[in-house]
């Protein structure tokens, strides 16, 4: 009896040793998968860096006061200022500046980097209504779709690892609006319920189609840019006068309340459509 229970002890241990073994080793793959994907992830984001680095330094010769501005808008007086030099050169080199900002605005599209709207004002600023309109809604769906297709290839362990809450419930709305996804995709684009950053990321994750992605993501942000463009050709008439007008501002002021309806009425249009 005895040497039967030892060697069923015996037995029992070295299951749980291969057990451990194969837990440890799957930790490790996963390890390995994880910090494959970070790489994989950095090397693209330097590798658009240099894009940009090449765009700056094959644009036309600029100042030491110009290359001062020359740089992501955070407020309005920047906004103001890059639009001056920018506009001084369009004419000229209109390719260039044309180029510099389609690159800009879809590698922070694509990376999730805070300063999209500046972007979306400056091409208020600089552009005809209908073409800043149509800059923004491309720009934004394709650097969308970029984020959208490396999150499906890399991105995918990082985000179950970090927020695997939010994407089981992202997934749930996604299921229950499959009949109408690029309603739906238009919707999120057009209120604030969740990050764009997130819908980007979690997109593929929850087996949402590029092309309705796409599709959803180009006529959804037209709908809050109009207010955008519209504000970036009021500061451009701000700007370009010598003295400040309070109808100009008075316009300002409205696009930036209009733009906070969203916001207010979020309850009541989540409600709504779900």
């Amino acid at each position: 009896m005895d040497v039967d229970q030892n060697v069923k002890n015996e037995s029992v241990s070295t299951v749980d040793d291969t057990t451990t073994i194969t837990q440890l080793k799957m930790e490790n793959d996963q390890t390995m998968s994880t910090t494959k994907a970070v790489i994989i992830l950095v090397v693209i984001f330097l590798a658009s860096l240099l894009i940009l680095a090449y765009l700056y330094y094959n644009f036309p010769h600029l100042t030491e006061e110009e290359k001062k501005y020359i740089k992501i808008p955070r407020n309005t007086t920047d906004m103001q200022n890059l639009g001056r030099v920018l506009e001084d050169y369009k004419d000229t080199y209109y390719t260039q500046v044309f180029m510099s900002i389609f690159f800009c605005y879809i590698f922070l599209q694509t990376f999730a980097i805070p300063g999209s709207i500046s972007l979306s004002i400056l091409c208020g600023f600089l552009y005809p209504f209908v073409l800043a309109l149509a800059i923004i809604c491309f720009c934004s769906a394709m650097g969308a779709c970029f984020c959208y297709l490396l999150s499906m290839t890399i991105g995918r362990r990082l985000a179950y690892k970090y927020f695997p809450d939010r994407i089981k419930s992202y997934a749930k709305l996604v299921k229950k609006h499959n009949d109408n996804m690029f309603c739906y995709i238009m919707f999120l684009r057009i209120t604030p319920f969740l990050p764009n950053w997130f819908i980007n990321v979690c997109a593929p994750l929850v087996d949402v189609p590029l092309i309705p992605f796409w599709l959803g993501t180009f006529f959804g942000v037209a709908v809050p840019s109009v207010l955008v463009v519209q504000a970036g050709q009021t500061l451009h008439q701000v700007a370009s006068e010598s003295t400040w007008s309070w109808s100009s501002v008075l316009l300002l002021a409205t696009f930036a309340a209009l733009s906070l309806l969203p916001v207010l009425f979020k309850a009541k249009l989540r409600d709504k459509f779900d």
